[in-house]
């Protein structure tokens, strides 16, 4: 839908969620409409401080209940500081002058052209920093809003799984690696590098070298090497992040992204199809609702399945409770976990229990006191299973508890077990690594940049090339992963391992889930794609050929003690 298109009707739904949505963000997810209609995207809509945004909630026509009309709303919002960089490096000699901040970067030649897409390859082979560093020509950085830039970026001429196209990895690594094996020289070369290339209005390249370098500084003067003193690390503005945003930004730029990217919004949309899979199953109509969100949607979630619920057959539970987890891991204290902190003052419990109030829906909204999320047990939820059915929804939380001994994943599962859940819903990053020795740092930042990159490839599609503060926002949240000390997932394997010996069986998502999550991917870019597997009926989000998440459901393993 265009500008130039007409409003849609009002209607008294449309109603409710204007109220849900009052003084707080411009517009709800864009999902699908019907999931048998082949039809494609003409294009997004791109807010600013005087357009009205109108966004389609869930209609899957007639085959899933999840279906909602339109919604109109304004809103505003503060920018968060521009992030910069700088670092105070001892540099040894180089066969290139570094440019004056001032100085526009000439174009480069053809020659120097195919010199770019080589140098990864001749970087890995060099064995020292004056030799890295004479292989690689500084890319013109994008500015600003230019249309070359957003074409250059939109169309990601990097060709996502393109090694030799990815620069900026075949730098973060190999500096990675020589810090683990403390070559100083060569060290310093590659941040030398990194610091030409970095830029926060690049492409995806760009991008992943400024977040990477600010990470290899980081590990260097945290870590206590020997050579750490030799470097210094003097930014002291970081990239915008979800607990320094304010809090309508903060609401609006999650919107915004559930619009442009199935990042979330594609396992929130399995997560609530699920959800009244379990419903729909159970024959008692006069149980209510209890859900426990371990999850790092922030409420943007629930008022479509609350809507939803109100279409069921026989109206919806007598009351809905909802309670959020937003205890601690380990690595939460040292480092942000991605995604699962938000602003102070955030609170999106008032306005969702006004729209719940509007849609004549009992809704209860829990939130224990913020005990370390390994510690979760029936009591401190206030689960009672003799009158309620109760869902555990899981979303990008549990691969941060510690896997090692104690392995906190395995006890915490086995924890879920005893409180004896209807179904547990598990939606996880998926890298697939079964490599032992992860613990390694640079094995581990190449995981973590390999996990970046793929978010930045993706959200620089999303956003078609554009600079917008709601990208550089969630990017900055993202790239909290390359700095976070917890591990990163294990896959989807490990996961199945973990919840079959902690006693639950995997459960077939139904029709409507599978078909309605195919068709909310058709909203989207084109690269982004879903795979069902037969095994655990897994449902995975793909990009470019690559796995970045999974959703699963699991019911108790009768069988199992």
């Amino acid at each position: 839908m265009t500008s130039e298109e007409p409003e849609p009707e009002p209607n008294p739904t449309s109603d409710h969620i204007m109220d849900w949505l009052e003084d707080s963000v411009s517009f709800l997810p864009s999902f699908l409409d019907d999931p048998y209609n082949s039809g494609e995207i003409n294009g997004y809509h791109w807010w600013n401080d005087n357009q009205d945004i109108a966004q389609d909630l869930i209609n899957i026509g007639d085959t899933s209940p999840l279906n909602s009309p339109s919604v109109t709303a304004t809103i505003t919002s503060t920018k968060p500081p521009t992030p910069t960089i700088s670092n105070n490096l001892p540099l040894a000699s180089v066969s290139k002058k570094r440019k004056s901040a001032d100085e526009s970067i000439p174009k480069p030649s053809q020659n120097n052209t195919t010199q770019r897409r080589n140098h990864g390859r001749r970087t890995n082979q060099a064995k020292d920093g004056d030799a890295a560093v004479g292989e690689v020509v500084p890319v013109k950085k994008s500015v600003g809003n230019k249309k070359s830039s957003a074409k250059a970026t939109g169309n990601n001429c990097n060709n996502g799984n393109n090694k030799e196209g990815r620069w900026a990895e075949q730098l973060l690594n190999p500096c990675a690696t020589a810090i683990t094996e403390g070559n100083l020289t060569r060290v310093q070369h590659l941040l030398f590098v990194l610091k030409e290339l970095a830029s926060l209005t690049g492409d995806a390249n760009h991008r992943l070298a400024f977040h990477g370098l600010r990470a290899l500084m980081h590990h260097i003067s945290s870590s206590g090497s020997t050579f750490s003193s030799s470097f210094s690390c003097s930014s002291s503005i970081g990239p915008a992040a979800f607990a320094s945003a304010e809090p309508r930004f903060f609401q609006k730029s999650l919107i915004k992204f559930f619009e442009v990217s199935p990042w979330f919004a594609f396992p929130n949309n399995i997560a609530n199809s699920a959800i009244l899979q379990l419903l729909t199953d159970e024959n008692d109509r006069t149980l209510n609702l209890h859900i426990v969100d371990i999850g790092v949607s922030h409420g943007v979630q629930w008022p479509i399945l609350l809507e939803a619920l109100t279409r069921k057959p026989g109206g919806p539970p007598p009351l809905v409770r909802i309670t959020v987890i937003a205890g601690t891991t380990e690595s939460d204290q040292n480092t942000d976990t991605p995604f699962s902190i938000g602003p102070p003052g955030d609170n999106f419990s008032s306005r969702l229990l006004g729209f719940a109030k509007s849609m004549s829906i009992n809704l209860q909204i829990n939130r224990p006191d913020n005990q370390p999320l390994k510690n979760l047990n029936a009591q401190m939820i206030n689960s009672f299973p003799e009158d309620e059915t109760l869902i555990i929804c899981a979303q990008f939380r549990l691969h941060h508890l510690n896997h090692k001994a104690p392995d906190e994943r395995t006890e915490f599962l086995k924890s879920l077990r005893k409180m004896e859940p209807k179904g547990v819903i598990l939606s996880e990053n998926n890298m697939e690594c079964s490599c032992s020795n992860c613990g390694n740092f640079s094995t581990g930042f190449s995981r973590r940049v390999e996990y970046l990159w793929r978010f930045l490839d993706s959200t620089s599609s999303a956003f078609k090339g554009r600079e917008s503060e709601e990208r550089r926002l969630m990017e900055g949240e993202a790239a909290k992963a390359l700095t976070n000390r917890g591990e990163m997932n294990e896959g989807k394997e490990k996961w199945s391992e973990r919840m079959r010996g902690a006693g639950f069986v995997g459960e077939a998502l139904g029709e409507d889930a599978i078909d309605g999550a195919r068709a909310l991917l058709r909203k989207y870019d084109g690269n982004w794609e879903m795979r069902v597997e037969d095994k655990d009926g897994f449902a995975g989000l793909w990009w470019k050929g690559q796995p970045v998440s999974f959703c699963s459901l699991w019911k108790l393993d009768k069988e199992s003690q």
